[in-house]
């Protein structure tokens, strides 16, 4: 009986974190279309569980979520690469949440120098 009771607590933690993995790096919060955001890089963030930039546009400040840190590496961004100040347009999905100013990007630009995150994402035109 203990036994089972493990088995059942193990798997209902393995389950919540697995949703919420999946809840997090997956595209679900986000809308469908393309979204594009200019702004000056506030703060930057190379690691896990993903890279992170806050952007300033217009006195407010966005989180722009990249890939995770190999991904976002692999793509030519990493530590060093931009600095805070630097201009940059972030191309990808906005949240669902109009009150919240977030987006997944999949592209960006900085100083003009460009950075697929996700190159099989990337609008084609």
């Amino acid at each position: 009986m203990r036994s089972s009771l493990a088995a059942l607590s193990t798997i209902g933690f393995l389950a919540a974190f697995l949703a919420q993995a999946v809840a997090h790096h997956g595209w679900s919060w986000t809308e469908d279309g393309f979204f594009e955001l200019e702004g000056t890089i506030a703060e930057i963030y190379v690691g896990n569980p993903h890279a992170t930039l806050d952007i300033d546009v217009e006195a407010e400040v966005w989180r722009v979520d990249l890939a995770p840190p190999s991904r976002t590496i692999a793509a030519g961004f990493e530590e060093g690469t931009a600095s805070v100040g630097d201009t940059i347009t972030a191309i990808g999905h906005r949240s669902l949440d109009q009150n919240e100013r977030r987006m997944k990007a999949v592209r960006i630009i900085v100083d003009g120098n460009t950075y697929d995150v996700y190159p099989g994402r990337v609008p084609s035109n």
